[in-house]
């Protein structure tokens, strides 16, 4: 059964864009093409996409999902690899978790500094936010993760 690439994005709720994206990256393989050059996909691809988006919904980059298809493609390949990247992932969740808490605290105490009323220039989250910020700091974890943590960013790379 093949389809074409509407077909495709229709059956994994796959916008075309990020079908052809994930193409260029390297994550879904290259289809099949017709006599009249389209796109021409099979049930192959269905699943493969599948497991990807499933990778994305659990927020994980482009090098994990590439290493866990590298051992999908490779069934007699030690499934302790995936096991170690996702106790691997499940750190840097946890890492994230504890950032986002902090930073809810940061904005609380900002949002303790102004009652909401009066005028601007008496404003204490504006007096607040003019005084500098935090610089970025290299904690441990992100440091092994390889990048700079900057408060506030909390996507890895």
């Amino acid at each position: 059964m093949e389809m074409k690439i509407g077909e495709l994005a229709a059956r994994t709720g796959c916008p075309v864009e990020t079908i052809r994206y994930y193409e260029r990256e390297g994550l879904l393989p290259a289809p099949s093409r017709s006599a009249g050059n389209y796109r021409q996909y099979d049930a192959g691809h269905v699943e493969r996409l599948s497991f990807i988006r499933h990778c994305r919904s659990l927020d994980m980059t482009q090098e994990e999902i590439r290493a866990l298809l590298a051992l999908r493609d490779r069934p007699e390949a030690e499934c302790g690899s995936a096991n170690r990247l996702i106790e691997e992932h499940l750190h840097h969740v946890e890492v994230r978790i504890a950032e986002l808490e902090s930073l809810r605290g940061q904005l609380r105490d900002l949002r303790a500094r102004c009652s909401g009323e009066g005028a601007s220039e008496a404003c204490g989250i504006l007096r607040e936010l003019e005084q500098p910020g935090p610089s970025p700091v290299a904690t441990e974890e992100c440091a092994h993760a390889g990048h700079l943590h900057v408060p506030g960013v909390h996507r890895r790379g």
